[in-house]
Parts: structure tokens; C-alpha cells; sequence
């Protein structure tokens, strides 16, 4: 008997649902895997693709980490907003390095950063609202507005503008539906900083227009040169009650596999998020919350060793990218990125290929010299690639001399 394929059937369900199947998988974790898998078959692979500290996490945070595990307290379930230890940590550490005050019931405790993104977009957002979103943005943000429902309206800055939006630009995409802006300083992918009275600026026009502010603070340690981090509720107190902020362990404690993070913000909000929480995952590994209490309540030493290796790289990796014939790079001021223009590369002829798009760049690359980098498509707009200088020293520059190698011989 023959049967009907099952796409062919009348009214057959759909297998994943369109608001699952939309969502595009993360390009740079893609990268990285792919980097990792070539390296894993013996292939001499050089990845700038993942946003990961190549350090250890400080021995005195595993070694909380390690007496934790022996707590039977933490073999069981816990809060699901988060160890009530953990969130006055949290609430302190923001007094120390934001200098303002909020309560430990203005905390939740998030499995990594990027839940916190997730849940931010979740619990403020409804269908049809706009999110401003400048680019180059972090690749997770849009797909993260989509699943709440909401639009991201991109408000892109180049290299002219070293990679940061105006309050002009940002009023000229608002409409009545615009909710949520989100801020990003430092920026991934850029390592773009917003100056003090920028970001003061920006934190006055939200406030003038009734439009929340999401910002992600997760490396707001990792600034160098000039630049400093300015926490936007700082610059206007009067935002306190219309602005979530996002952070976590990952990047200042190069604890990225521990998984935690934390949003803050108005009580009422946070509420209904850990509401969210409580059914999505729930509490946070304890062994993790009780490593990351560790890392909030002792000093910032490591931290500072790690920005001073990472301003190091930094510096080498714009001077080498900056000799390549066709690549325009900005300096960062922050995070551990570089995001140079390679548009002066497209549509010249490298080895027989002639790239038209920073992803078709990225592929050869990979091919030729198997270096990996992340195109800018994935952050918004072509012309662009993402180069990690979390990775050792004589990695970062083996790695940059391939592109130099490859780079050298467009036509």
C-alpha cells in the first residue's frame, strides 16, 4: 500500500513550531565549534571566534566550588530567584563597582548571562513592541526580541562613528510602539565605549520618552586606553525604575562554564521574571552560586591581570590587522574584541575566489588558512568580521600573520 508522505497529508503538523524554527542558530558558538572540530581532527586551526577568556577560573573561586560539593544544602533545590547570599553579593558588588544601591530583592540569578538576555526581552516585551537595537549588536539579542514577540529595529554605526549610535539616529527610529532600547558599553562584538556623557545622554532621551532601557553591563571590568564604564543608572538615577541590567560571572571571573548571571532591576519586574524562572529552569547549579559568592566577595587581582594580558593582545591585534591592505580597524576600548571593516577587501580576487559578502570572506579564510573568524552578518550588516583576542599570545599572532599571508594577495 502506498502511503502518503507525511509533508504531502492534508492539514500535517507542522514538526517544529514556526516560533522555534525562526530562530537562526548562534554564529559564533557555530564558529567556535566548527574551529574546535577541525582542531579535534588534527587540523592546525586558529579560532577567534569564541567571546571566551582563555584563563582558568581563579583557584580560590574553584576551591569554594570544591567545599560546596561536599554541603548537602546544595544538593537540594534552592530559591529560584538565587542563594540569598549570592543576591546581597550581587547587590553589594553593585554598590562597590556601579555605585548605586538596590536591594537583594531587586536580584534573580540566572543561568548565564544569556538567560538573563532571554528573560529581560521575556518578561518586558509584548508582540508587536519595537526594540531599538543598536548595531553591530551581540547575535543573540535579535533572536531573543523575536521570541518575546517583540521587533528589533536596527540603528547601525560604522567605523566612522567608531561603531556608537547618537541620540539622533536613536530618535529617528523610534515610534509609539518603541518599548525597550537596548545599551550595550562595553560592546560585543566592537569593544565599542560609550563615554561618560554619552551615555548620560542617551540615559536622559530614554528617560524623556517613557522608553525602558536593557543593558548589558557583563564587561563593564574590561575597559583600557581612556575609556571608562559608566553604568547608565548612574549617569540618570531617574532610570532606576525603567531599566533592567544584565550581568554575570563569565567574562570579568573567565568563568563561562560555571553559568552565572544576574538581572536587576525594578522589584516588580525581577518578580515576574523569577515567575518565569521558576517554570523555565528554576534555581541555578548551587555549587556554581556558591563559586560565583566566592568571586563577588573577594578582590579584583585576577581580574586585573587578565585586562592587562587582553589590553596586550589588543594592541597587537589592531596593529597587525591595521597593515592589511583593505582593512580599516577601529580600536577598542573595551571587552576583548576587534571588528574590522573588511569591505575594502570585497569583490578583489583572493586565490581564485572573489568574495562579495564578509561571510563568503569568513569561508575563505577558514578554507585557505584555517583561521576562523566570525562574519559580520551575524552582527548586522556585511562588510565585517569579529576577531576574539581572548587566546594566548603567540596563537593571536601565528594566527593575524595567516590573515596577513592571505590577505595580502587580493587583487
Amino acid at each position: 500500500m502506498t502511503q502518503t508522505p507525511a509533508s504531502d497529508a492534508p492539514h500535517a503538523p507542522r514538526r517544529v513550531s514556526r516560533r522555534i524554527g525562526s530562530i537562526a542558530e548562534s554564529a559564533t558558538l557555530a564558529v567556535d565549534a566548527r574551529a574546535k572540530a577541525l582542531k579535534a581532527a588534527g587540523r592546525p586551526v586558529i579560532g577567534f571566534g569564541a567571546g571566551e577568556p582563555d584563563f582558568p577560573t581563579p583557584q580560590y573561586i574553584v576551591d569554594a566550588a570544591v567545599e560546596a560539593c561536599s554541603v548537602p544544602a546544595n544538593h537540594r533545590y534552592t530559591p529560584a530567584a538565587g542563594l540569598p547570599q549570592l543576591r546581597e553579593a550581587i547587590a553589594a558588588k553593585t554598590l562597590r563597582d556601579s555605585g548605586y544601591e538596590v536591594s537583594p530583592g531587586q536580584v534573580l540569578v540566572t543561568n548565564g548571562g544569556k538567560q538573563a538576555v532571554y528573560q529581560a526581552f521575556a518578561t518586558l516585551v509584548d508582540p508587536g513592541d519595537e526594540v531599538l537595537l543598536p548595531a553591530p549588536y551581540w547575535t543573540t539579542y535579535p533572536e531573543a526580541i523575536r521570541l518575546a514577540g517583540g521587533v528589533p529595529v536596527e540603528v547601525f554605526a560604522g567605523t566612522d562613528q567608531e561603531y556608537l549610535v547618537t541620540v539622533e539616529q536613536l530618535e529617528a527610529a523610534r515610534t509609539e510602539r518603541t518599548k525597550a532600547l537596548l545599551f550595550c558599553s562595553p560592546s560585543n562584538p566592537t569593544g565599542a565605549v560609550y563615554s561618560p556623557e554619552q551615555t548620560a545622554e542617551i540615559g536622559r532621551w530614554a528617560l524623556e520618552h517613557g522608553i525602558w532601557v536593557i543593558t548589558d553591563e557583563i564587561y563593564e571590568h574590561l575597559v583600557y586606553d581612556d575609556a571608562a564604564f559608566t553604568p547608565i543608572v548612574r549617569a540618570v538615577p531617574e532610570l532606576a525604575e525603567t531599566t533592567v541590567v544584565l550581568n554575570g560571572v563569565a567574562k570579568t571571573y573567565a568563568m563561562t562554564g560555571w553559568r552565572v548571571g544576574w538581572m536587576l532591576g525594578p522589584a516588580d519586574v525581577i518578580k515576574a521574571a523569577t515567575n518565569l524562572q521558576s517554570h523555565l529552569s528554576s534555581n541555578v547549579a548551587n555549587v556554581s552560586q556558591r563559586a560565583a559568592i566566592a568571586a563577588l566577595t573577594g578582590d579584583l587581582s585576577a581580574v586585573h591581570e587578565m585586562r592587562t594580558a587582553f589590553d596586550r593582545r589588543r594592541r597587537t591585534m589592531v596593529e597587525m590587522l591595521s597593515a592589511i591592505d583593505g582593512v580599516r580597524c577601529p580600536t577598542p576600548k573595551g571587552a576583548f574584541y576587534a571588528y574590522p571593516s573588511v569591505e575594502g577587501l570585497l569583490g578583489r580576487t583572493i586565490r581564485g575566489v572573489t568574495p562579495t559578502t564578509s561571510a563568503e570572506l569568513a569561508a575563505l579564510i577558514l578554507d585557505q588558512v584555517e583561521v576562523a573568524v566570525v562574519p559580520g552578518e551575524a552582527f548586522g550588516p556585511s562588510g565585517f568580521v569579529r576577531l576574539s583576542y581572548a587566546l594566548g599570545d603567540d596563537d593571536l599572532v601565528e594566527g593575524v600573520q595567516r590573515l596577513q599571508t592571505l590577505l595580502g594577495e587580493a587583487e
